[in-house]
């Protein structure tokens, strides 16, 4: 899932939340990819109302999709929505994170 808060240039500030889907053939066939397009639709729209104006919201369905229930599906929007809204630290600062390539060591 990819959350964009940003308003891209152009776009009014009062500008109503969007979603877009991605679902490819790995998730089922054409009945099956339509189908979880159509669950996933109707669980963002009950979910668009707490996303602030102007954001894109894109969800790509994994090769799961095809076999969960509505249930597992909104389970795991919830989820993907909840870490996507949380803000995120830079990477220079993560715990462990080094911030240059360690010296090459010389071999025997």
């Amino acid at each position: 899932m990819h959350l964009d808060p940003t308003r891209p240039g152009g776009v009014p500030e009062h500008a109503s939340p969007r979603a877009g889907f991605v679902v490819s053939k790995a998730v089922g066939n054409s009945v099956v990819r339509h189908r979880v397009t159509r669950r996933l639709r109707h669980l963002v729209a009950d979910r668009l109302g707490t996303l602030p104006a102007g954001t894109a919201l894109v969800v790509r369905a994994l090769p799961p999709a095809g076999t969960a229930t509505s249930a597992e599906l909104g389970a795991d929007l919830d989820s993907a929505l909840r870490s996507a809204s949380r803000p995120r630290r830079p990477k220079s600062g993560r715990p462990g994170a080094r911030a240059t390539a360690p010296a090459p060591t010389a071999l025997p």
